[in-house]
């Protein structure tokens, strides 16, 4: 290479990094006046990213999507922040359930059942389960979750005008609300979108994606509709190794609603909450285990383990950031791939005595 040449590359070089911390500091400059933020960092990449999509030329089409969807999420958020200490539980099914179906008084039951436990609803905002729902839940303890579409689709008189009813244009941005708002998902008889919404469901929980939480499916009883999804279940994606056996213990089969609502409560008995920090995965408890207990489980699942033991921790570990002070720890070197025994842990963690 030519010496001017070398001269010209060193200076565009030395003119792309003088632009970017040119703005880096006149995004800076912004956040600071008009979006002060302990999280301005997050902020600030955001501010990057549009930089960088004007820079690739993106398309009209594409800048609406991300538009629309960032939007959306945002008055999402907005919507259900107040209520972030109060559980809640999603509720998927049919929009075509007659009030006068068994399904119906079910799904209602159920809903009334977590309100008395101190739950709220929340649900696609339709007609059938979803108005059950709501129904049960009452509308102050209620969240709609709608989505525009052609057909179909209306409000319920439950959840109608009521400030915790988010309107979404797209499935991708409603589906994400209904998954990170909820810690259950209950799911009673439905079409395409019901089957969708509970596959994607335990889709992220298999993978690891979201934390274990629990997913039930429920109907009323003698009914067949998630038996013979069971039978499917275990046929053809058991029976051909498409999922390991271990699988099914994320989730649970019921034809009572009475059955369902203790099947959420009692998973948060003693299980409170998880996060990996680093290599480790920490278990958060509402009270600690004995050392017989703790001994019995370290034998009993020791296959999820890469290394060492399960061990117990009075609070938060360095890098926790002192979330959850008060609450006990198991911290241990998980698989990341065992999510079927990693849910049976919780449960022999919420039955120990």
């Amino acid at each position: 290479m030519k010496d001017h040449e070398l001269t010209a590359d060193r200076s565009a070089a030395g003119t792309g990094k003088d632009r970017r911390q040119e703005r880096t500091e006149a995004i800076a400059k912004l956040l600071a006046e008009f979006a002060s933020s302990e999280h301005t960092d997050l902020l600030a990449q955001m501010m990057v990213t549009i930089c960088r999509l004007a820079a690739d030329g993106a398309d009209r089409g594409d800048l609406k999507i991300l538009n629309t969807a960032l939007k959306e999420l945002r008055y999402a958020f907005k919507v259900f922040a107040p209520y972030a200490h109060v559980p809640k539980v999603t509720i998927f099914g049919s929009a075509r359930t007659s009030e006068h179906h068994p399904q119906y008084a079910e799904a209602r039951k159920f809903a009334e059942l977590m309100q008395d436990h101190g739950w709220m609803v929340i649900t696609g905002a339709g007609d059938g389960i979803m108005r059950a729902g709501h129904h049960g839940a009452t509308r102050q303890k209620s969240f709609g979750v709608a989505i525009s579409l052609p057909f179909e689709q209306t409000t319920n008189s439950f959840i109608t005008d009521d400030p915790k009813l988010v309107n979404f244009k797209y499935f991708f941005t409603r589906k994400l609300i209904f998954v990170k708002e909820a810690e259950a998902i209950v799911l009673f008889p439905g079409g395409f979108g019901t089957q969708d919404e509970g596959f994607e469901a335990l889709t992220l929980v298999q993978t690891a994606k979201t934390t274990p939480i629990p997913i039930i499916m429920c109907e009323e009883p003698g009914g067949t509709y998630w038996q013979h999804w069971l039978q499917y279940v275990k046929t053809e994606l058991l029976g051909h190794g498409m999922i390991d056996s271990t699988d099914l213990q994320l989730f649970q089969v019921f034809d009572r609603a009475e059955d369902a609502a203790a099947a959420v409560v009692n998973f948060y008995r003693r299980y409170h909450s998880m996060r990996y920090v680093d290599d480790r995965l920490v278990l958060r408890l509402n009270s600690s285990l004995s050392a017989e207990t703790l001994s019995q489980i370290n034998g009993a699942f020791a296959d999820i383990l890469t290394e060492g033991r399960i061990e117990p921790a009075p609070g938060p570990i360095e890098g926790e950031e002192g979330s959850y002070p008060d609450q006990a720890r198991l911290v241990f070197a998980f698989d990341r791939r065992s999510t079927g025994r990693l849910r049976a842990l919780i449960d022999a963690i919420n039955v120990a005595p």
